[in-house]
C-alpha cells in the first residue's frame, strides 16, 4: 500500500494526524508424531493498523488487505471510528523520541536460510531419541516452530521506525508408563540459533523427568519450604504480570495499586522488563505507539519501582510512557527475574522439609490479580534434608503473590526462557501452604 497516498487522503478528509503500523509475520511449523511427519506448514500474514486523530480522538482500523484500492474505505472507517468515541481522554499521535536502541542483531539470517530438511531431520531425531531413551516411553512427540516478524511504524509527524526479529522453538513430549502409573513430561527450548539446541541432552532430560514422576502421590497437608523450578515460577509470574500495568492499577484491577515505592518482595527479588533481550522474537526498540522502549526494573531488590505505561496511562499519571503500549493496551516485552549466585542443587540441598515444585497448573482460574491470592495444582518432589524422597502429585500450593515475593530467600542462576516469554531461574520460598491428603 502507498502509505504517503493514504496519509494525503486522510488529511484531505479532515484527520489531523495519521499513523500506520505494519506487521509482517512468517511462520514455519514442523510436527513429528511417532516417527512420522505429521505437520509441515508455512504461513505468511501481513496486517496494518491505521490510527487517525480527529478532534483529539483516535480512530483505529485494522486490515489484512494492503491494496491502494482500500485507501478511501480505510480513511472513512478511521474517521467514523474517531467520531463515535465518547471518552474524555485526549489522544495523540506520538512525534517520536531522540533515541531508539539498535536491535540489528536480533535477526539471525542463518535461521530462515537453513535448509528445511535439516530442521525436519532435527525434529525427527528428537522424536527418535525420546522413543529410544527408555523402554518405558510409550508415546513421543516433537515439534519445531520458527517465526520471523518485521514491524514498521510511520506517521504524519515524520516518524518512521522498523524492527526485524526471529526465533525458533523446539518442543518435546514423552508419555512414560510404569506398572500402574502413567506420566507426561515435556519441555521447550527457545533461541534464534539452531546451534543452541542440544537435542541429545534435551531428549534425555524430558524422559528422565517423566520417569522420575512415576509413582507420584499426595503428601500430608501442611506448611512446607518450597523450591520452584523455572517453568513453575514462570507460570506464577505470567498469572500476575498484568498487575504491573498502569491501566490495571488505574481501573482498580491490580493488587499493586498505591504501592509504588513500597516493598513488595524480599531483597533477592529484582524483576525487569528487558525489550532488548537477545534471541527473543518479542524484543522491540519501539512500542505500537512509536515510543522508544526502555530497560526498566519493575521490582528493584524488593521495591516496586514503576508501573508499565502507554501514552494514555502516562498522561493520566503525569509521567512519561515506559514504551509498553501494545495492542491498544499495556503489556511487558520480556519479563525477567534476575538470577542469583546459587545453582538449583544448592537451593534443594538447603531444604529440611519441603517441596520441589516442577510444574503448576490452573493459573487461568486459580489466581486473582486483585487480591493476589492463588491456589494451584502442583507436581514435584518431597524434599527431606536436601534429598528427593518421593515424587508428588495431586496437591495444591496456595498463597498470596506479594507475600510469596517477600518470602523469597534464595534465587538460583539457572535462567530459562519458557512458553510465556518470561525468563527466570529457580526460586526458594521460606514457607507456603500445601494441601494434600
Amino acid at each position: 500500500m502507498n502509505i504517503e497516498k493514504l496519509f494525503a487522503k486522510a488529511i484531505e478528509k479532515g484527520l489531523a494526524d495519521v499513523q500506520v503500523f505494519l506487521n509482517d509475520t512468517s511462520h514455519l511449523s514442523i510436527e513429528i508424531f511417532d516417527g512420522e511427519l505429521n505437520t509441515y506448514e508455512i504461513s505468511d500474514v501481513s496486517s496494518m493498523t491505521i490510527k487517525g486523530l480527529y478532534k483529539d480522538k483516535i480512530g483505529t482500523y485494522r486490515t489484512e488487505v494492503l491494496d491502494d484500492t482500500m485507501i478511501e474505505e480505510i480513511v472513512d472507517k478511521v474517521l467514523d471510528n474517531a467520531k463515535s468515541i465518547d471518552s474524555e481522554d485526549e489522544a495523540e499521535i506520538y512525534p517520536g523520541d531522540d533515541h531508539y536502541e539498535k536491535l540489528d542483531d536480533l535477526f539471525n539470517r542463518a535461521l530462515p536460510a537453513t535448509d528445511p530438511k535439516k530442521k525436519i531431520d532435527m525434529v525427527k531425531k528428537l522424536d527418535k531419541l525420546i522413543h529410544d531413551e527408555n523402554e518405558k516411553v510409550s508415546v513421543a512427540e516433537a515439534h519445531y516452530s520458527e517465526t520471523t516478524r518485521s514491524v514498521m511504524l510511520q506517521n504524519t509527524k515524520g516518524l518512521k521506525l522498523h524492527n526485524k526479529v526471529n526465533s525458533a522453538m523446539l518442543f518435546g513430549e514423552a508419555i512414560v508408563k510404569g506398572d500402574d502409573d502413567q506420566r507426561t513430561s515435556f519441555d521447550v527450548l527457545i533461541s534464534n540459533d539452531l546451534d543452541d539446541f542440544d537435542v541429545e541432552t534435551f531428549a534425555s532430560d524430558i524422559v528422565e523427568k517423566g520417569i522420575e514422576q512415576l509413582g507420584s502421590k499426595p503428601i500430608p497437608s501442611g506448611d512446607y519450604e518450597i523450591v520452584y523450578e523455572p517453568d513453575a515460577f514462570a507460570t506464577l509470574i505470567a498469572a500476575f504480570k498484568d498487575v504491573f500495568s498502569a491501566e490495571a492499577v488505574q481501573k482498580g484491577y491490580s493488587l499493586l495499586k498505591g504501592k509504588l515505592g513500597e516493598s513488595i518482595g524480599s531483597e533477592h527479588v529484582t524483576l525487569v522488563d528487558d525489550p532488548f533481550m537477545k534471541k527473543s522474537s518479542r524484543s522491540r526498540s519501539f512500542d505500537d505507539e512509536g515510543v522508544a522502549t526502555k530497560f526498566k526494573k519493575l521490582i528493584d531488590n524488593g521495591n516496586l519501582n514503576t508501573y508499565l505505561h502507554n501514552l494514555l496511562t502516562a498522561k493520566k499519571d503525569g509521567v512519561k510512557s515506559t514504551g509498553n503500549g501494545f495492542g491498544g493496551s499495556v503489556a511487558p516485552v520480556n519479563l525477567k527475574l534476575m538470577p542469583g549466585d546459587d545453582d538449583k542443587d544448592e537451593l534443594v540441598a538447603s531444604v529440611k522439609n519441603g517441596l520441589l515444585v516442577t510444574s503448576v497448573q490452573g493459573a487461568h482460574a486459580g489466581a486473582n490479580p486483585v487480591s493476589g491470592d492463588f491456589s494451584l495444582q502442583a507436581t514435584g518432589f518431597l524434599l527431606e534434608d536436601g534429598k528427593k524422597v518421593q515424587p508428588v502429585a495431586l496437591v495444591t500450593v496456595a498463597g498470596n503473590f506479594v507475600d510469596m515475593l517477600k518470602d523469597v530467600t534464595r534465587v538460583a542462576n539457572d535462567l530459562k526462557t519458557g512458553y510465556f516469554g518470561i525468563t527466570n531461574p529457580s526460586v526458594k520460598i521460606k514457607s507456603m501452604r500445601v494441601s494434600g491428603n
